[in-house]
């Protein structure tokens, strides 16, 4: 596979090639003053990238997914119900959390096309892995029905697009996020060729994603109690997700990669440090070098301290490329 090769100390260090997606426009969407899911947050981690270490990223501009694509996998009614809705200023509703600004339209064409394109770069073999710094995020958003923040399931509209383009059987999603990504459950939940592996806070919002729910089979949740620490969290991966997937063998592996089980984060109450996102991603990607020859395609879902934002998403992105 490709990869980057520095100089340090004389010594030849090879590094994973990590492909980087962004866009500007992704931080012109506003959902409202006051709103934590705000464009600071992206800024927040392309600083944080921008250190030494993160010289060998191969950065990208994320390019625009074309309506049609959404229609693959969200209800026709509810995508155009969106782009109607764009306001020419100011904001529009889609629901009490989930407001749209003139930007939003394009960001989140930005933000669904940059994960179809880090699914094309993955299996193309141009990149290792990849991950997506984009928003608005995706993964509470259902095939009829945006939610909690999110306008289109960009985690969704990539494994749809593994599996169209490139013929995948068998695609996985695993969500760390601290909310349950009810989204890509619902996009999954019927169709045992798909996976869905979550932990996540409970009881917190969005209330579903308890332990047996399980689709066909395909559904695995492993819900954490609020004040959840780093070995429990590591405990149900280890136990109960990593096992599973492992059988699963995926082809593909997308993470939906939220930072707000952060023990700073001040939407939820659970634990975890940068050292266990370095962790979970060391993991994932081991599972994926044994099962689909490395490919992981990561995007950004939840995060809502700035600091804690920017040094987890550091972390998860340092440990794609020493992958």
């Amino acid at each position: 596979m490709p990869c980057y090769v520095s100089r340090r100390d004389d010594k030849e260090v090879t590094v994973a090639k990590t492909a980087f997606y962004s866009h500007p426009i992704c931080q012109e969407h506003e959902a409202g003053p006051q709103h934590p899911e705000q464009p600071a947050r992206l800024k927040a981690i392309l600083d944080a990238l921008e250190a030494p270490e993160f010289a060998a990223l191969d950065r990208r501009s994320a390019p625009l997914s074309d309506i049609a694509a959404l229609k693959e996998v969200h209800q026709a009614e509810l995508v155009d119900l969106i782009y109607e809705n764009v306001p020419q200023s100011g904001y529009a509703a889609i629901d009490g959390d989930t407001l749209i600004s003139p930007a939003s339209g394009e960001a989140a064409l930005r933000a669904a096309g940059a994960v179809r394109a880090a699914v094309d770069a993955v299996m193309a073999g141009e990149a290792d892995n990849a991950f997506c710094a984009v928003r608005p995020p995706g993964h509470h958003a259902e095939p009829g029905r945006s939610m909690g923040f999110c306008l289109f399931n960009n985690v969704v509209l990539g494994a749809e697009r593994a599996r169209r383009e490139h013929g995948l059987g068998r695609v996985a999603v695993v969500d760390f996020d601290v909310h349950h990504g009810n989204g890509t459950q619902a996009a999954f939940e019927r169709d045992g060729d798909l996976f869905f592996a979550s932990t996540h806070q409970s009881p917190l919002y969005p209330g579903t994603g308890a332990a047996d729910e399980r689709g066909v089979g395909n559904i695995f949740n492993a819900p954490l109690k609020p004040n959840t620490g780093s070995q429990e969290f590591r405990d149900a991966m280890q136990s109960k997700l990593f096992p599973a997937l492992r059988s699963f063998a995926p082809q593909l592996i997308l993470i939906s990669a939220g930072f707000d089980a952060h023990n700073d984060d001040p939407l939820a109450n659970l634990c975890l440090f940068e050292a266990d996102y370095a962790w979970v991603t060391t993991e994932l990607c081991q599972i994926a070098a044994e099962k689909c020859s490395g490919r992981v395609v990561s995007t950004l879902e939840g995060g809502y301290d700035l600091n804690a934002l920017a040094s987890s998403a550091a972390a998860h992105v340092g440990a794609l490329m020493a992958a």
